[in-house]
């Protein structure tokens, strides 16, 4: 019977991803936040693998994210878990959707909930921050969940609207007072199927035109204005940074440096008319 023999640190240049991986699919997705976990609080599982043939290899069987966060941190070893010998196609596969179902991450009312009493605590949002591993910009969104109106906190506990979207909606209709909880809901729910960019545009509008109805600020940042396309080229440092940045305001990379580009040049003095897709 197949089982784990010892735990021991092993190079990452003897790893190999196991041809018979579950997760095959948005496995790059948010390893920024894992390295940091595993850079604030060390790796808290080992990984598991098996030994590939006599050339000294190992298959990685549980773990591959593990592995490429530790690349990430420029780490040459990993703690993992040796099997006395390779695994079959289906105890492989029957051992990674295990673990992958039972890994869930904690939803986000758990997340806001832990991150809210770890604030009261430290007083700190970056605190937190640094002894959660979590993303500041995900810490200071959650955080921040506590001073939605009951209306707004409904419809995110219920899934109904994404929670940034909420807080967005809720400033946005607050520039002329408290906001209307009818009205507030119907923005968040709309603002919560548009882009970075959209919302970012609503915001603008109503702060500088606050007499304005939501369906019509709403109905124009949907119909948008003509839309440029500008080709960049990055280094990998600046891509990876970027792709973090995207990854913490939950939109792409594109609607990321577009936001990026427009907010810098209004730092800058220069009007944009909230002309960025």
């Amino acid at each position: 019977m197949v089982q784990i023999v010892k735990y021991d640190d092993i190079p990452l240049v003897d790893l190999e991803v196991g041809l018979y991986q579950v997760r095959v699919s948005d496995v790059p997705k948010e390893i920024g936040e894992l390295a940091d976990s595993i850079e604030k609080n060390g790796l808290l599982e080992p990984i598991l693998v098996g030994p590939q043939g006599d050339n000294g290899k190992y298959e990685i069987i549980l773990g591959q994210r593990r592995v490429l966060a530790h690349r990430e941190l420029g780490l040459e070893t990993i703690k993992a878990g040796i099997l006395s010998e390779g695994i079959s196609e289906i105890e492989a596969k029957v051992l990674s959707v295990t673990e992958n179902l039972v890994r869930r991450p904690l939803n986000r009312k758990d997340l806001i909930d832990v991150c809210t009493y770890m604030y009261r605590h430290y007083g700190s949002m970056r605190d937190v921050a640094t002894e959660t591993g979590l993303p500041y910009e995900k810490v200071r969104v959650y955080v921040k969940y506590e001073r939605l109106i009951p209306e707004l906190k409904k419809v995110v506990d219920n899934g109904e609207a994404d929670l940034k979207a909420a807080l967005r909606a809720q400033d946005a209709l607050s520039t002329a007072g408290e906001p209307d909880p009818q009205e507030s809901v119907k923005m968040a729910k709309e603002m919560s199927q548009m882009t970075g960019a959209q919302q970012e545009r609503i915001q603008k509008r109503l702060k500088t035109h606050p007499s304005v109805s939501v369906d019509e600020v709403i109905e124009q940042a949907k119909s948008g204005e003509r839309v440029i396309q500008v080709r960049v080229t990055l280094g990998p440092q600046i891509h990876a940074s970027l792709g973090r940045f995207a990854s913490d305001e939950g939109t792409s990379i594109g609607e990321a440096a577009a936001q990026l580009i427009e907010n810098a040049l209004l730092d800058q003095g220069y009007e944009t008319n909230g002309g960025t897709e």
